[in-house]
């Protein structure tokens, strides 16, 4: 890996800055706000299994006020129905309703009464003076309190939605404990047992981290479950028998109603509505009591992760082709996708922000690079080294006949004495297959340079009977070494081509020395040419070993030789014809091939007629 740094400083340090960017994004407010909705997606998405409540409300809901004229009216009918519930022996009972001020005296003696004979008692109390001291039940009340409670909530600061509650509340002096977990805790008989990372209340053990404020996640009751019960206190004083609904019951009595707006808060599931801040502080209960913790995943775990993700991303665009590279991006970035709800799943909250903005910044950023850096340079080298090797392959297949010939001649001159006029037939044969050598060289030159854009075909006018028959009479001591009759058919006189007449006597001389070779001994090749409308058609026949139709479709691909080609034991490259149909494609042609295994093939070179032949003809 430090290798890899080392050899690609300018695409590493471009990661790096991916990395950077991720994470001020993910550290934002609006990353902090999409990690929030993620989370609250997951929540309704994933469905714990369904467990049995423990929990019940007292509701005080509008028709309650209506009947108690308001708030101030409520206390002799909460002491009422207290009384009765009383009687159906609950395991606690949590008041959410401040009880700070001293009200109407006969209904707090009622009220009073009714705190006497409930069996482990949690009152609420509240921080005032911005957090500087708390507001406690008045002391008539909270003499018979087990446990006095905070019910603060603490919604998130960017969208008001109640995700958690701080398990402990302190001002400088006094400390308190949330009012689910002391009803918990009262319901058990237990004490709280703290420690940095948690507390324990009995065999419960709840993950909230001192540092973190005691934040513990509430795991709402989820739709598709049977929901918290909820009794209203004007039904159950208009009918006594509810009070059996109560029997072992941990009970949360406060306010529900929809006009103190003050006392309800957004959830994950509110979906716009509001849950009343009672029946949250019952969610928070049960997510206590049936262990239902949604655990926060180390910010190193993140990182690391996330990390991860922009390592897999330089590596998977350095070292994978084409959509090799892209199709593992695509399943890299659906498994960061998926990695937070699968952690969900398993009661942990992984950030959702941070290794998706980095997964998808980093993919950008390094398949960018690649494709726009390292890809074109990849493409230029390669195309290089491809030329190079064809240049190689031309020297090999092309060249070797006349160097041969120079090489054989020049050893007879200097090893034998011979007389002048066969040292002169030699020189001259010498001369001539040098300058044949120059002229492939020049004419491979110039088949490159017309590849490459960087040359323009010369512009002459040639009869195509000529071309043929000098191309035959070259090809004709190769035939007749092999008993091969070579025929030319007589072209018409007034058939003629436009463009480089070197660059198609290669073309034809290729095409007939391939007939030849790949022909049988005691066999014809036939050489012709014809007008069809607008088009010049050039065809070389043989009797040879033919091809099916898959290799026909693949012999003008560089360096491919057909199954029996490689058979025959003739020597060849395979890029005799790849050159041939560069050279008619610049002159505006195409090649067609008609063959049949063991028949033979039929080649046809299609070139435009001359525009000047045309002219005259439409004249």
């Amino acid at each position: 890996m430090w290798r890899f740094a080392r050899q690609n400083g300018t695409y590493v340090a471009l990661l790096a800055g991916a990395f950077a960017v991720a994470l001020a994004a993910s550290w934002s407010g609006f990353g902090a706000q999409i990690d929030n909705d993620a989370y609250d997606f997951m929540f309704r998405l994933y469905q714990p299994p369904p467990w049995q409540t423990e929990s019940i409300l007292l509701a005080i809901d509008e028709p309650t006020l209506s009947a108690c004229h308001g708030m101030r009216g409520i206390r002799a009918p909460l002491a009422q129905g207290l009384r009765r519930i009383a009687a159906a022996s609950p395991k606690a009972v949590a008041i959410d309703v401040l009880l700070a001020d001293p009200g109407d005296p006969d209904s707090d003696a009622q009220l009073e009464a009714a705190f006497r004979a409930l069996p482990n008692l949690v009152l609420p109390c509240e921080l005032i003076q911005d957090g500087a001291a708390w507001e406690d039940p008045i002391q008539r009340f909270r003499r018979y309190a087990a446990a006095i409670g905070h019910v603060h909530a603490q919604p998130d600061d960017l969208d008001s939605v109640s995700r958690a509650i701080p398990l402990e509340k302190a001002t400088s002096r006094v400390r308190r404990w949330a009012l689910s977990l002391e009803a918990f805790r009262v319901s058990r008989g237990a004490a709280i047992i703290e420690s940095p990372d948690d507390l324990q209340v009995g065999s419960t053990i709840i993950p909230s981290r001192y540092v973190d404020g005691r934040l513990m996640r509430i795991r709402y009751v989820p739709p598709g479950m049977t929901p918290i019960p909820r009794v209203s206190l004007k039904d159950l004083l208009e009918d006594g028998s509810l009070a059996s609904r109560f029997a072992g019951k941990v009970v949360f009595a406060g306010v529900t109603a929809q006009s103190e707006m003050k006392d309800r808060l957004m959830t994950p599931y509110s979906s716009g509505k509001y849950m009343p801040g009672t029946e949250i502080l019952a969610n928070a209960f049960e997510t206590i009591g049936q262990r239902q913790f949604l655990t926060d995943a180390p910010n190193w775990w993140v990182l690391a992760f996330s990390l991860l993700t922009v390592v897999a991303a330089g590596l998977i665009f350095s070292y994978l082709p084409g959509w090799q590279a892209y199709a593992a991006g695509v399943a890299v970035l659906v498994l960061v996708n998926l990695t937070p709800y699968w952690f969900f799943t398993r009661r942990i909250v992984f950030s959702f922000t941070t290794p998706v903005s980095t997964a998808w910044i980093s993919m950008v950023s390094a398949a960018g690079y690649q494709t726009l850096v390292v890809r074109r340079r990849w493409r230029k080298a390669e195309a290089e080294r491809v030329r190079y090797q064809q240049a190689m392959h031309f020297v090999t297949h092309e060249m070797r006949t006349p160097l041969t010939a120079i090489q054989g001649s020049s050893e007879l001159i200097s090893r034998y004495a011979m007389p002048d006029e066969k040292r002169k037939q030699i020189a001259q044969l010498i001369n001539s297959e040098s300058k044949r050598l120059g002229r492939m060289i020049e004419m491979f030159l110039n088949v490159e340079r017309l590849s490459a854009g960087q040359m323009e075909l010369k512009k002459e006018t040639f009869a195509v009977g000529g071309l043929l028959s000098g191309c035959v009479e070259r090809a004709r001591p190769l035939a007749e070494r092999k008993h091969i009759r070579i025929t030319l058919e007589p072209a018409p006189e007034d058939l003629a081509l436009a463009g480089d007449r070197e660059l198609m006597e290669y073309a034809v001389y290729n095409l007939l020395t391939n007939a030849i070779k790949y022909s049988p001994q005691n066999t014809e090749v036939t050489a012709f040419a014809r007008r069809a409308a607008a088009r010049i058609l050039i065809s070389v026949q043989d009797q040879g070993i033919g091809m099916d139709q898959k290799e026909v479709k693949k012999i003008f691909q560089k360096f491919y030789r057909t199954r029996k080609a490689e058979e025959s034991g003739e020597a060849g490259t395979g890029i005799g014809l790849s050159i041939v149909e560069q050279i008619v494609v610049q002159h505006g042609g195409a090649i067609d091939v008609v063959s049949r295994p063991g028949v033979g093939s039929c080649f046809t070179l299609s070139l435009p007629v001359p525009v000047a032949a045309v002219l005259a003809e439409q004249h």
